[in-house]
């Protein structure tokens, strides 16, 4: 089973006020997710976002964004630029690929060869 992970890729301290407390000390972080596998590595075009505030430690959820909230997210949305959409092939992955092509080379071998016989 492929491992998940939002990894990181702008985070903003943000001076607007808190909906929950009213202080100034908010946090926006835009997360990419990037799979792993065994055998693939996978990133893809999928972003989230998470407004935090660091006072009263609660998420802000896009219900009870200010209209001031919404233009610094719209702001740094398009500061958040993502990876590429890739995928990457592990170690493991090339190795089994080049065992598989040597089995098939050697029974191909054996075959012609007369060696063994159907």
């Amino acid at each position: 089973m492929a491992e998940i992970k939002l990894v990181v890729i702008k985070e903003a301290d943000i001076t607007n006020n808190c909906p929950e407390c009213f202080n100034q000390d908010l946090k926006l972080s835009f997360y990419q997710k990037h799979s792993y596998g065994k055998f693939v590595h996978k990133t893809t075009n999928e972003i989230t976002h998470k407004l935090t505030c660091n006072t009263c430690n609660s998420d802000i959820y896009p219900v009870k964004w200010t209209d001031d909230i919404e233009r610094i997210f719209e702001y740094y949305q398009k500061m958040a630029i993502p990876e590429k959409k890739s995928v990457k092939y592990t170690s493991l992955f090339y190795i089994l690929l080049l065992f598989t092509i040597a089995l098939i080379g050697i029974g191909i071998y054996l075959l012609t060869s007369g060696i063994i016989q159907f």
